[in-house]
């Protein structure tokens, strides 16, 4: 029932812009790298638990990344990651999140350059050399995490106008085309239940390039 929930949501907003775009063929990513794109690495998604000055302890769900560039000249790196959950929900990462969460990251992944959000944003230089280490934070969600993605943009120039099925551009409420994204999706489930939250391992299932 869960993965039904995941597929469900994955696919929601296709559905409502296939609806509005009268079943015109969606936009799908280039299976190779048709402008530029910056090379990434990343951990497996964890969890930590923070004592918060003046609360109780609270969960967090973090993953580690690197971003190199490799395209031939400068660009600007501005990631954008959500969680969607095993409920459907979209999160975007990074929001309210206290910075003792992040120094406290930084300390158990013992890796002095990484970075946190709110500086890693911005120009990114060339070689493996200016390669960038940042982490995306979530509050947890829900005990039991099941199965869930990750999406972020922000590593290709691919983009893409949605149209209708007469070749016009798709518009949203405000009137403005919308434009899609080549972003790449990150799944993975977790086997367990919430009497051990946190303990069992983080499986991955197959990551894929899609436009959002």
């Amino acid at each position: 029932m869960r993965l039904l929930y995941s597929f469900v949501a994955i696919f929601a907003l296709v559905a409502l812009v296939t609806s509005t775009a009268l079943r015109a063929e969606f936009p799908k990513p280039s299976p190779y790298p048709i402008t530029w794109e910056l090379k990434f690495k990343h951990g497996m998604p964890k969890r930590i638990v923070v004592d918060i000055p003046g609360g109780a302890p609270q969960a967090f769900w973090y993953m580690t990344y690197s971003v190199t560039n490799n395209t031939g000249q400068e660009r600007s790196f501005l990631p954008f990651f959500e969680m969607l959950t095993d409920e459907g929900k979209v999160i975007r990462s990074d929001r309210n999140i206290p910075r003792q969460v992040f120094d406290t990251i930084k300390a158990r992944e013992k890796n002095r350059l990484l970075q946190p959000f709110t500086q890693i944003g911005g120009e990114i230089r060339l070689g493996e050399d200016e390669a960038k280490d940042g982490v995306a934070i979530w509050k947890e969600p829900m005990a039991e995490m099941g199965t869930f993605s990750i999406f972020l943009t922000g590593l290709s120039g691919e983009a893409a106008r949605l149209k209708d099925a007469e070749g016009k551009d798709v518009k949203d409420a405000e009137g403005q085309p919308i434009i899609l994204r080549k972003t790449i999706q990150l799944n993975y489930f977790v086997r367990g239940d919430e009497v051990y939250p946190g303990l069992d391992e983080v499986n991955s299932k197959p990551e894929a390039w899609v436009m959002r």
